[in-house]
């Protein structure tokens, strides 16, 4: 036990962002979501991760074949021949990309800064919703790996590699495919658990959102995302960097017109709605009193 709780703290102090990244996530995901749906996104995202990294490793699906160098075995804690951080990285890079799209689709209340979503339960378990999701995680995928592969350059170390350089900076397409598939798998799996929670107890259950909530989850996609491009250009790789700039400069763009449009704006219908499905969440009570 003193082994393990030694190694767990080697795992900390050796993979520090990926638990600040992990905590960020796990408070903004309380208050948005609430504890119990926040405790089954992760612990389900973790699962679908680490077995299809499991399987990729041995049987090349679902990203194609890749191994993981075991040079920090006895530093940070591994399950089989795959480091414990890594499938850990899934789950708040799958919540955070969930919260952008809620945020894309949902109506807004908007009261200077506080941003609220104005959501509904069949709205959170909408294909649009699931489907515009899975496009956020691959689409932040397309920048991480590359920089990951390069670890060797940064303190993230020399973690994984191919048996083949892949055709993008060195990542093959399938890994993409890959976590498109296991994206639709961790998000399609949440919302179908979210629409089963029908006891009282559960159903009912809602966080007491904090000033802007709707933007914390969207807000550290975009931490992540911005820590990785600066690694980028931080180790030199220029047209990469530019190359993620390009694919993410028009999609922010367009998010942020969206967010400020007075279309976006809840109507007494959309907070009807959300009071329905949510009697007791922030705005719900607000608009009782």
């Amino acid at each position: 036990m003193r082994e393990f709780l030694w190694l767990l703290l080697s795992t900390i102090q050796l993979r520090w962002y990926v638990f600040f990244f992990l905590a960020l996530a796990l408070w903004a995901s309380v208050h948005q979501l609430g504890g119990l749906r926040t405790a089954l996104l992760f612990s389900w995202a973790y699962l679908v991760a680490l077995l299809s990294e499991l399987a990729s490793t041995r049987i090349g699906f679902p990203y194609g074949f890749y191994y993981y160098i075991e040079s920090t075995r006895g530093q940070e804690i591994w399950v089989s021949n795959v480091p414990f951080m890594d499938s850990l990285s899934y789950s708040f890079l799958a919540y955070t990309a969930y919260a952008l799209a809620l945020l894309i689709y949902s109506p807004l209340s908007r009261q200077g800064g506080n941003f609220q979503l104005v959501d509904t339960r069949s709205l959170r378990h909408s294909p649009a919703v699931g489907g515009l999701a899975v496009l956020f995680f691959v689409w932040i995928d397309i920048v991480v790996d590359p920089v990951a592969l390069r670890g060797s350059r940064w303190f993230l170390g020399q973690i994984y590699g191919y048996p083949e350089e892949g055709i993008y900076f060195g990542v093959p397409l399938s890994n993409f495919l890959g976590w498109a598939l296991v994206g639709a798998v961790i998000i399609g799996g949440f919302q179908q658990i979210d629409k089963r929670l029908l006891s009282p107890r559960w159903s009912r259950e809602n966080p007491t959102r904090g000033y802007g909530t709707a933007l914390w989850g969207p807000l550290l996609y975009y931490l992540i995302l911005l820590f990785n491009i600066v690694v980028t250009f931080a180790i030199g790789e220029m047209l990469l960097g530019l190359v993620d700039l390009f694919i993410y400069l028009p999609v922010t763009a367009v998010i942020l017109v969206q967010l400020f449009t007075p279309a976006k704006l809840a109507t007494a219908e959309d907070l009807a709605a959300h009071a329905r499905d949510f009697p007791c969440s922030t705005l719900a009570r607000s608009g009782r009193k």
